[in-house]
């Protein structure tokens, strides 16, 4: 099968000869993922009138670098983020070498990690020569910073991330050549999408295409039917077949479904999906267990107030924070057996948060019982009892 990895070794066309794809989007949405804080030069401060916006984009560009600039060993230690480095490794050296990517220019790097405001923010744009440039939004990496974030979208409106990234897609677009595509990869598209609805319109205007890749929504009523109509066409949406992440949360947009060889959450990572040319090979529909993943957990959502989900949120964090888990990867490896091990924890924890934990496991069961039938849930049941 061929994957992303295929298709960096034998894709010889520069970005002159074939237009930017969905498979092209799904790559620089990967290399984001590289630590560019001492290779990458740093986001400008914002013109803030129409005079310092012209003088912007008319004055020489800011020093851009290469993905070359990032093949050196002694940054190895901190350079490969997210949750597949080994993956994001063997991009950067697939990057190096193919003709496509190897003289993209990068730049304005930017990183927010703040644990006090679970905040965790990532971005840095390539462009090809004046063809077009792409704004790319990191997604989440192990620390648990992150993924508390992603919770809190559960019951915020807006996260701090989100609001970040739309004034990085302010800062960025009068230095920017070409055609602006925005994009990014798990919570990365999620903040594409949300700094494309978000951002001024002189900025909208200029934006060829949205990319959001296997990326959650939205908290119902975020945002209006009007909100996505000023982007009517411009919102490419991909997720896997047994999709998890791109299922969450509210985002009214079709979904590309694409053919994955991985299985269960392992599908997220993109370089599973599979290749068919210059685009992915995809499928009619998700998976029906992925379809029942977003009508449980969506009517389980809107069952509950915002400050019960804040207080759901606050349990789940305090377990993971007992359970002894370093990140999020020791978490998601471990499957079934860390879902026990969390509640095992969770009875451990204040009579509190032990009993949100409890009544939010039973709601699900019983969420899960009515559309898969008692049998298939009951074993949720026995773990919140």
């Amino acid at each position: 099968m061929s994957t992303l990895f295929e298709y960096l070794k034998s894709e010889f066309a520069s970005f002159d000869g074939k237009p930017l794809n969905p498979v092209d989007s799904a790559i620089f949405t990967q290399a984001v993922m590289l630590n560019g804080e001492r290779v990458v030069a740093p986001l400008p401060e914002a013109p803030t009138g129409a005079v310092e916006r012209a003088v912007a984009m008319l004055s020489p560009r800011t020093r851009s670098s290469r993905f070359a600039d990032f093949a050196r060993a002694e940054l190895f230690d901190d350079m490969f983020t997210g949750l597949a480095p080994q993956d994001i490794e063997h991009c950067l050296f697939l990057l190096l070498a193919s003709p496509r990517f190897r003289d993209i220019e990068v730049r304005f790097h930017r990183c927010v990690v703040d644990e006090k405001t679970h905040t965790q923010f990532g971005a840095m744009s390539f462009t090809w020569r004046d063809e077009f440039s792409y704004v790319a939004f990191r997604g989440t990496d192990a620390p648990f910073v992150g993924w508390r974030e992603n919770l809190d979208m559960a019951y915020k409106p807006v996260v701090r991330a989100q609001t970040l990234a739309m004034e990085y897609l302010e800062s960025v677009a009068d230095r920017l050549p070409g055609k602006l595509h925005v994009g990014g990869h798990s919570k990365g598209g999620n903040l594409a999408l949300f700094a494309a609805l978000t951002c001024s319109e002189r900025v909208r205007y200029r934006i060829e295409r949205v990319w959001c890749h296997d990326a959650p929504g939205f908290k119902r009523g975020a945002f209006t039917q009007e909100d996505y109509e000023r982007l009517v066409g411009r919102i490419h949406v991909t997720v896997p077949q047994d999709g998890v992440v791109g299922m969450l949360l509210d985002c009214p947009i079709e979904q590309h479904v694409v053919h994955s060889e991985a299985a269960g959450i392992e599908q997220h990572n993109v370089f599973s999906w599979e290749v068919a040319g210059d685009d992915f090979q995809y499928l009619d529909a998700v998976s029906d267990a992925s379809r029942m993943l977003h009508d449980i957990s969506a009517e389980w959502l809107e069952s509950m107030d915002d400050a019960t989900i804040e207080r759901v949120v606050d349990a789940v964090g305090k377990a993971v924070e007992a359970s002894g888990a370093r990140d999020a990867l020791d978490v998601l490896r471990g499957g079934n057996q860390s879902v026990k091990r969390l509640i095992e924890v969770s009875r451990k924890l204040d009579p509190v948060s032990s009993e949100v934990l409890g009544q939010a496991l039973r709601d699900v069961a019983n969420l899960a019982a009515k559309r898969l039938g008692r049998d298939a849930a009951a074993w949720l049941l026995a773990l919140a009892e």
